[in-house]
């Protein structure tokens, strides 16, 4: 009676724990199924040097706001000039004059610069270099009629290609590049003017070229432009007319943003429509283009406070933005 009893209780016991170690070994295989950590992304392309971005706008800022006319323009075109002739690309130079709204005659200097140029498909990268010729958002109206310093509202741009056509240099892509820096961009009627003239005045250099290009009937894959990049806390929704003509390459730019872990910078959320250079090109058909923007939900403007006003200085330039836009671009054209 003893023994009998004593072996059906291990018996038991044997069985239960079975089954606890049944469930137990399930139970871990179905969690080690929802747990599967997603495969490490492997960056295809170089490491961007947002030092480098840097130092590229703060050589622009330094020669002075860069108006259309004036010598710190001219200046620094030249200086645009011998830095993409140095990183090895074939450069032109497309010069026009233009009566602008105010009865004005001003000249265009949109600056061209071709790696690869063999090479059939093309990737065009553009910003633009010139900066506003009035601080029109400032609140003090004797400050209004000074130009902006144009870190972030052009500079920033141009600084993120330039180091960009640096690493093509050392490290061809599959796909031919081209960037072009336009020109006045950035002289549209005041805000405070009460005199409105009928017209397209803001993105003239990208307007001239998109009518007349640098290669006849030339075309592009798609194209990105940068403006206003290199605030701290730069968010860039996804910008109206980019969709619009683009939105294939929105969701290539930001995917790989994502996947890079710039997410918090290329936010997937819809912006507005912004008036900028991407919209001649696409409505010209040069290249399907994108617009990544600095947008705000939460200023009067929808920009950054320091846009069109004489705080747009390196004070606001900084390297984790330069870095988060430079590394997704460089890393879309070179997973082509």
């Amino acid at each position: 009676m003893t023994t009998s009893t004593t072996w059906g209780t291990l018996l038991g016991t044997l069985l239960l724990l079975s089954a606890v170690l049944l469930a137990v070994s399930c139970n871990s295989c179905q969690s080690s199924k929802s747990t599967v950590p997603l495969e490490p992304y492997t960056q295809r392309s170089p490491v961007f040097d947002a030092d480098s971005a840097y130092g590229h706008v703060e050589t622009q800022v330094a020669f002075g706001p860069r108006v259309p006319g004036t010598a710190a323009h001219n200046a620094c075109g030249d200086w645009l000039v011998a830095k993409l002739t140095g990183y090895g690309a074939q450069v032109q130079e497309q010069r026009a004059e233009v009566t602008h709204y105010d009865g004005q005659n001003l000249s265009i200097r949109n600056i061209i610069a071709a790696f690869f140029p063999d090479k059939e498909k093309r990737v065009l990268l553009f910003a633009h270099w010139d900066s506003r010729p009035f601080a029109d958002e400032e609140t003090d109206p004797q400050k209004r009629q000074q130009p902006i310093a144009g870190a972030d509202d052009g500079a920033s741009g141009v600084g993120v290609l330039l180091e960009i056509a640096r690493h093509l240099q050392m490290q061809p892509t599959e796909v031919g590049v081209d960037i072009v820096f336009f020109d006045l961009e950035d002289w549209g009627p005041p805000a405070y003017s009460d005199d409105w003239v009928e017209g397209d005045w803001w993105c003239v250099g990208s307007r001239y070229w998109s009518e007349q290009p640098h290669v006849e009937g030339y075309r592009a894959a798609y194209g990105i432009l940068l403006d206003m990049v290199g605030a701290a806390g730069a968010t860039f929704p996804k910008e109206g007319y980019s969709t619009q003509y683009a939105s294939n390459v929105v969701e290539k730019v930001w995917a790989t943003a994502t996947k890079l872990g710039y997410r918090n910078y290329f936010i997937p959320k819809q912006g507005g429509y912004i008036t900028d250079d991407h919209l001649p090109v696409n409505q010209h058909h040069r290249a399907p283009s994108i617009n990544v923007i600095n947008l705000k939900s939460d200023t009067r403007t929808g920009f950054g406070v320091h846009w069109h006003t004489r705080n747009d200085d390196m004070r606001n330039i900084d390297r984790a933005s330069l870095k988060a836009t430079g590394q997704t671009v460089m890393e879309v054209i070179y997973s082509e």
